[in-house]
């Protein structure tokens, strides 16, 4: 008998890196996400799976109970060594899927490329929280770490403000269904960002106005949700991008690579890779991939509505 679960993937769009520090960040579900599927085994082991959107197996490889319970495994960061460390951590959590099993078949099956960067780790994580029946936001903090916005989104099938308040998630899902929908374009940069990387410089380069520069990203997730014209909702998408660039001390991504687009372009997340956004009266699907752009998804297809 087979037991599946699934997570929804995620885009952040307001308070990336801020979120860490207490900021109010706007989220959107996506429509892509990944599946785990879990079976009944022997041995004491789990065989484990990964297969890419397009079903191509990319990951195969047996861990042991004991390699979980004991978490020997060598601290080189490899695929294995990492989903010891999770399941390990799920173990202190709830023993029980250990303790009471012979042992696994498991496979994983995303729905989107995995270099795309909607959410291979949180939808994994997500999905072996609900499987072992433990907080995925405390399985999150024990292992990865981060402000958990891309747990809620997986848990979460509509926008949603998420903060962290003493650490500790608060989501609130919110109303975001403008007329202008069909202007909102999201643009793969042909690259992956490595999140851990990113949010260690967000940490060494981040100025002393952090509360200053919080009350401020509060204002324009506002705006951004509130506006009621696709002016008012690029201007407030501008004004981040900006705000953001002035944190960081990062070129914003429409200067450094698209400065002579006619709109704007928005990073989302880890600046410097995966997605960014964009919007436009006109489809911009020509402009980018004549840059060499050519993943080009309507918000229609991207998010989950």
């Amino acid at each position: 008998m087979k037991t599946t679960f699934y997570s929804n993937g995620k885009l952040l769009i307001t308070g990336e890196y801020l979120v860490l520090d207490g900021a109010r960040a706007f989220a959107l579900p996506t429509k892509f996400g990944q599946d785990l599927i879990i079976e009944n085994s022997s041995n004491q082991e789990i065989q484990w799976k990964s297969y890419n959107y397009d079903e191509q197996l990319w990951y195969e490889d047996t861990i042991s109970f004991a390699e979980i319970i004991n978490n020997t495994e060598s601290k080189i960061e490899t695929v294995k060594t990492t989903l010891i460390n999770i399941l390990h951590e799920a173990y202190l959590l709830n023993p029980d899927f250990i303790n009471n099993s012979e042992g696994y078949n498991i496979s994983t099956q995303l729905t989107f490329p995995k270099n795309w960067g909607l959410g291979t780790s949180s939808t994994l994580l997500n999905n072996i929280a609900q499987w072992t029946n433990i907080d995925a936001f405390t399985l999150l903090k024990n292992s990865f770490g981060g402000s958990g916005y891309d747990i809620a989104c997986a848990q979460n099938d509509t926008p949603i403000v998420y903060r962290l308040e003493q650490n500790l998630p608060v989501v609130e899902t919110v109303n975001f269904n403008p007329d202008f929908t069909s202007s909102i374009f999201f643009v793969y940069l042909n690259k992956k960002q490595n999140s851990k990387t990113a949010i260690s410089a967000y940490y060494n380069n981040k100025n002393q106005n952090l509360a200053h520069n919080i009350i401020d990203n509060n204002k324009i997730t506002a705006a951004i949700l509130n506006a009621k014209t696709l002016k008012e909702f690029a201007l407030a998408v501008e004004k981040h991008e900006i705000h953001l660039s002035n944190i960081l001390e990062i070129r914003t991504i429409k200067e450094a690579a698209f400065p002579d687009f006619n709109g704007v372009v928005k990073s989302l997340g880890a600046w410097g890779g995966d997605f960014v956004m964009v919007i436009s009266k006109e489809n911009p699907t020509a402009y980018f991939a004549s840059k060499g752009y050519e993943t080009i998804l309507t918000y229609n297809e991207m998010i989950l509505i």
